[in-house]
């Protein structure tokens, strides 16, 4: 993927925990050019609310509550659709975007997706990138994973999704959940074709 190219992104938060993962890649992606398709499940909107003590009830509380909270730079569009509207415009593959993440996914989305149920716009969106071929990312935040739950991931690796835990390494030193957050966002910022060095790389030379 050319990096010097506006992204053009599918996002979901389906209703897992991991808000904190969420917040910080919205707040990257809100400074890099590009254009966004955001689509949070009610779910998503409770835990959301929930991990961070926020009073948010939409997808555009969510967006200003990062806004807010981090202040980064704007330069990036984000049209809102709703978790209910299977008959969006990016329930169609006719229309074009550059991968999907789905972030934090729970399991049942990771469920849906894998056996073609598409009952919501996030399950549909990711049915569409998946047949069209397209970047699809699912980032599971569930410990501990039962059998079908793994069956359910390597079905779908071997469909062409990518699989990402929400699995934070620590050689970074973090110092905040934000640090952890900026490392799975860096991440998916890679698995896009981004390089987005949020957090330091590893090295094993010390200075």
């Amino acid at each position: 993927m050319n990096e010097d190219k506006p992204l053009r992104l599918v996002l979901a938060m389906a209703g897992a925990s991991g808000s904190i993962y969420a917040a910080r890649f919205l707040k990257a992606l809100m400074e890099i050019p590009g254009e966004t398709w955001f689509v949070p499940s009610p779910a998503a909107i409770r835990v959301f609310k929930e991990e961070y003590e926020a009073n948010v009830q939409t997808g555009e509380d969510v967006l200003e509550f990062v806004r807010k909270k981090w202040d980064p730079k704007q330069n990036h569009k984000f049209h809102l659709r709703k978790f209910e509207d299977i008959g969006a415009d990016i329930a169609s593959g006719s229309n074009i975007w550059d991968g999907m993440v789905v972030l934090p996914c729970s399991m049942k989305t990771v469920a849906a997706i894998r056996t073609g149920i598409t009952e919501n716009l996030i399950e549909r969106a990711a049915d569409v990138t998946l047949k069209e071929r397209r970047k699809l990312i699912l980032v599971p935040r569930e410990t501990p994973y039962n059998r079908i739950h793994l069956e359910n991931m390597l079905a779908l690796h071997d469909a062409g999704a990518i699989i990402a835990p929400a699995s934070p390494g620590f050689y970074q030193m973090p110092q905040s959940l934000e640090d952890l957050g900026d490392f799975m966002a860096t991440r998916i910022f890679r698995l896009l074709g981004r390089e987005l060095d949020l957090y330091p790389r590893w090295s094993p030379e010390k200075d």
